[in-house]
């Protein structure tokens, strides 16, 4: 591989780790316009697997915008990411495959007691993995799809205060 094969490679992956990490930030901001121009025109997104529904980025975003109001807090944290390069139309590096595994506590929009240093417990949990296709686009990296792999879900009990 040449030096300017290899500078293209790194510029690739740290393109596409942008698009992944854009990608949770706007889920967690909720920014539905971000979302879907984040996506290829016919990209599409399937979150069946964590009780949701699969379909194009609009009618995702649309969904999402609706389950996720009721969140005050969400954050998802997206690690171990393993990116693979595809070839498309016989040149290289024209798609890329990327598999990640994430962590995401949320909070209700609720009152609720909290800690003595103003801290609360997220509502729910959840984790699994994510499987990213991406195609590059004359805009850039696009994700054409994102597959969600939810794989325990934990809502923590909350005790009542003590009386006293």
């Amino acid at each position: 591989m040449t030096q300017r094969a290899e500078f293209a490679t790194v510029r690739d992956r740290l393109a596409v780790d942008d698009l992944v990490t854009a990608y949770a930030v706007a889920v967690d901001d909720g920014d539905w316009t971000a979302y879907r121009e984040l996506f290829t025109a016919g990209g599409r997104a399937d979150y069946r697997s964590a009780g949701g529904i699969e379909g194009d980025a609009g009618r995702v975003a649309a969904w999402l915008a609706e389950s996720l109001a009721r969140f005050a807090v969400r954050q998802h944290l997206i690690v171990n990411r393993q990116v693979r390069f595809g070839v498309l139309d016989q040149d290289t590096g024209d798609t890329a495959r990327v598999r990640a595994d994430y962590l995401n506590p949320m909070r209700l929009d609720v009152p609720r007691p909290t800690a003595a240093d103003g801290s609360a417990a997220p509502d729910l949990e959840c984790g699994g993995r994510y499987d990213f296709g991406l195609l590059r686009t004359p805009e850039g990296w696009r994700l054409s799809e994102v597959v969600v792999h939810e794989k325990w879900r934990r809502m923590p009990q909350r005790r009542p205060p003590h009386p006293g």
